[in-house]
């Protein structure tokens, strides 16, 4: 009985510190060949990994995901755990929830506005000959009056 013990306990070990390698080995590092950007003059070029997306263990500092001299990327502003995050959903597919949103909103309008209220109890009053404005005065008439300087000052 405690022979079996005692071989679990050496293979969780074994197990736990071959996890530690395989998170410490640099997976998100590519070996693609890319051509060397004369902007960085001999920097590495490093892949456009955001931080958030690396697994959250096997880390010397576990907060922003790095290990001890790694060498930063040239966006680290824009890749470290404080930069922007990563969307959680495709873009197309939040546009097409916000179109959902937006078509659910106007319909509850327009429901609200030809459906439930109701039509007034007096017909709306309309005047002859295009609204009376001969017989008011004409659009001259009713226009504001310029102010007049007094002689005076």
């Amino acid at each position: 009985m405690s022979s079996n013990i005692l071989r679990r306990a050496v293979a969780a070990r074994s197990v736990a510190r071959h996890r530690n390698v395989l998170n410490a080995t640099r997976r998100y590092a590519s070996t693609e060949n890319q051509e060397p950007d004369p902007q960085l003059n001999g920097y590495p070029q490093l892949p456009f990994v955001q931080r958030g997306t690396r697994p959250a263990l096997g880390w010397d500092d576990p907060l922003t995901r790095r290990n001890f001299g790694e060498t930063l990327h040239e966006q680290e502003e824009v890749l470290s755990m404080w930069g922007p995050d990563v969307p959680p959903i495709d873009p197309n597919a939040a546009l097409r929830q916000f179109l959902y949103a937006v078509a659910g909103f106007v319909t509850f309008g327009l429901t609200v506005k030809y459906v439930l209220l109701p039509e007034p109890p007096a017909v709306r009053r309309q005047y002859p000959f295009d609204g009376l404005v001969k017989e008011l005065g004409g659009l001259e008439e009713n226009k504001a009056r310029p102010v007049e300087q007094d002689e005076d000052e």
